[in-house]
C-alpha cells in the first residue's frame, strides 16, 4: 500500500513562503534554494514550496484549490491559534466557527493557499 508523505505547494517566491511557514510552523526548513524550500514535519511528513515559475512540467493551478490542515488538541486551541495568527497579521478567510465536523478556522498563506486549523468533534 502506498502512503502519501509529501505535499508540494506552488508558490510565487519560495524564499518568502519559506519564511512564512517557518514562523507558522515554528521550525526551519531542511532545504532552501531560490526555487524550492522543504520542511520535514512530525512523523516525517514533508511540505515543499516550489516556485510556480520553474516547476516542470508547468503547473496551471494556483492557491486556493486545496488546504493544509492542522489538527489541535481542543476547541480552545482553535481559538488561541486564531488569536495568535490574527495578531501576527495572517489573512483570515474564516473566523472560528463550529461546523458539523468540529471547531475550525481558515487562514491564507502569501499565495492564497488555505491553511485550516481544526479540532474534530468527539475527540
Amino acid at each position: 500500500m502506498t502512503t502519501p508523505n509529501f505535499v508540494i505547494l506552488y508558490v510565487d517566491s519560495p524564499e518568502d513562503s519559506g519564511a512564512f511557514y517557518a514562523k507558522l510552523l515554528g521550525r526551519e526548513p531542511v532545504e532552501s534554494s531560490p526555487t524550492f524550500v522543504m520542511f520535514v514535519l512530525d512523523r516525517g511528513f514533508k511540505l515543499g514550496l516550489w516556485s510556480r515559475h520553474t516547476v516542470e512540467p508547468a503547473a496551471a493551478a494556483t492557491g486556493g484549490g486545496g488546504e493544509i490542515v492542522i489538527a489541535v488538541a481542543d476547541a480552545s486551541a482553535v481559538d488561541a491559534t486564531h488569536a495568535d495568527w490574527t495578531e501576527r497579521g495572517l489573512n483570515i478567510l474564516q473566523t472560528p466557527t463550529d461546523l458539523d465536523f468540529g471547531r475550525t478556522f481558515v487562514a491564507l498563506d502569501p499565495d492564497n493557499h488555505r491553511v485550516r486549523v481544526y479540532w474534530p468533534n468527539g475527540q
